[in-house]
């Protein structure tokens, strides 16, 4: 049975070693990425979700910016991939039947109903299955990974 696991890109006010003087060190925000430990939803949406330390994060307040899904894969060194990673497709996919090396991101494809890595034309599943992909960064936190490699396309 697949895991069923949730993280969350949220905007955080406070530092756990400087609390509410943030301010005096020049810093009011930062961004992070937690892992969820509870969502709440209403009429269908999410409405907030709660990290491990009951922090409470929603799109209201603008404190939620994403909510991702694990996909049920790791990687080829068994780091969990979630929705919106970006990753590397390393030598030897090829032999799946013209799958392209290179870096794309994790994405669902509703049509098909199976995660894929985009511009890549097999599902994720039969990459990982191989011990083809690597997580190296994320949409969220790492977006010019995924510029630099259509850049350079």
């Amino acid at each position: 049975m697949r895991e069923i696991k949730f993280q969350a890109f949220v905007i955080k006010h406070k530092l756990s070693n400087l609390g509410p003087n943030m301010h005096w060190a020049g810093i009011d925000s930062y961004e992070e990425i937690v892992d969820v430990h509870d969502i709440s939803f209403d009429n269908g949406k999410i409405d907030y979700v709660t990290d491990k330390d009951g922090d409470e994060y929603s799109f209201a307040d603008k404190s939620l910016k994403a909510v991702r899904r694990y996909t049920g894969f790791k990687d080829k060194n068994d780091r969990e991939i979630y929705e919106g990673d970006i990753v590397k497709v390393t030598n030897g996919a090829e032999e799946l039947g013209g799958v392209d090396t290179g870096i794309g991101k994790v994405e669902w494809l509703t049509k098909w109903g199976f995660w894929n890595v985009s511009k890549i034309e097999n599902g994720l599943g039969d990459l990982l299955f191989n011990g083809y992909v690597e997580v190296i960064g994320n949409i969220y936190e790492d977006p010019e990974l995924l510029e630099a490699s259509h850049a350079s396309k």
